[in-house]
């Protein structure tokens, strides 16, 4: 038998209790146990198709929750992205309607939502406004551009190029896993590498947890600030690009109170709305648990004007969990 001290436990106990104190472990397990209640309860969960489109439906979401993460790490909010998937998302369909190919249709798109996480974190990062009121903002304005520069139609025709749009988001190349679900999981791998083995990453938990601290040891916190907001914005088009390949059609309602959703499943995934916390497995895992509610509501005949009613309560129950967290550290 092995005997050690209360001084030095066993790498085995530690793992177990950073798993156990971790809220992302915990979503992980009620995403499990829902997903097996589900499997028992109805006769449709567990197929084939109904899978398909869960992992399908939540990719959008996680896209643009992984770079919300990021801004919420930094203790900022960004509310502009269901706007911002919009217009990346009109601008690709009336560039490619126009007759351009699919290069100049994305780079159009992602242009655009580069030039709108810019506007919002020049304004926020150098001119000191608050990010609720910046992105807020936004939200309009964005939407309302995507209006103008469609003349308020629905565009579903995209030029020469429209079989490889909708082979791009609406395709399954690799071993018949949908398209924009190895995109979500390679974003993953690269925002979870840089949040961990970066300098850029180590800027940013900075910037969360102690501001001040962090321009006093030296960290260009303007210009951080600035990146986060324009990858949230290119997360946002990203998602808007795929969505568009996978729908075949875009109006100017797209992306309606996706920022909602988004701000759930990062804050559901361990992300602390005051910043210094989160993480890239946090987005992927609160998004799938809010798809997977959404899916049950129907697969068990529920009344979908509940949805609402779920996913505010696993926001008050994720930051109550959270705030008794760092009570207990506190302690």
């Amino acid at each position: 038998m092995t005997l050690w001290t209360d001084e030095a436990p066993p790498k085995r106990s530690q793992l177990f209790a950073r798993l156990t104190s971790s809220q992302t472990f915990w979503v992980f397990v009620a995403l499990v146990a829902a997903c097996v209640f589900l499997s028992f309860a109805t006769n449709s969960f567990a197929t084939t198709n109904n899978l398909f489109n869960i992992t399908r439906n939540l990719t959008f979401f996680a896209i643009i929750a992984l770079g919300m993460t990021i801004v919420i790490i930094t203790g900022g909010i960004d509310l502009s992205v269901g706007s911002v998937l919009c217009l990346s998302s009109m601008t690709l369909a009336v560039v490619m309607h126009a007759g351009y190919s699919i290069e100049v249709g994305i780079g159009a798109s992602l242009g655009a939502a580069l030039a709108v996480g810019a506007f919002n974190g020049v304004l926020i990062a150098y001119f000191g406004f608050p990010p609720f009121v910046v992105t807020l903002g936004m939200l309009s304005i964005a939407r309302s551009l995507a209006t103008i520069v469609s003349n308020n139609t629905v565009v579903f025709q995209f030029g020469p190029d429209q079989a490889k749009l909708l082979a791009l988001g609406g395709g399954a190349w690799v071993f018949g896993i949908p398209n924009p679900v190895l995109y979500m999981l390679l974003l993953a791998l690269m925002t979870g590498f840089a949040l961990r083995w970066t300098k850029f990453g180590r800027y940013v938990f900075a910037i969360g947890g102690n501001e001040k601290a962090a321009i006093l040891t030296g960290v260009p916190v303007q210009r951080v600030k600035l990146a986060v907001y324009m990858i949230s914005a290119l997360a946002a088009g990203v998602a808007g690009v795929i969505e568009t390949g996978w729908l075949g059609a875009v109006t100017t309602n797209l992306g309606t109170g996706y920022e909602l959703q988004v701000i759930a499943s990062t804050v559901i995934g361990g992300a602390n709305l005051a910043g210094g916390a989160g993480t890239a497995v946090g987005a992927l895992i609160g998004s799938a648990l809010i798809e997977v509610i959404r899916n049950s509501l129907t697969l068990l005949g529920i009344n979908p004007f509940w949805q609402g009613l779920f996913i505010g309560s696993l926001i008050i129950i994720a930051v109550a969990f959270d705030r008794i967290r760092n009570f207990r550290r506190e302690e």
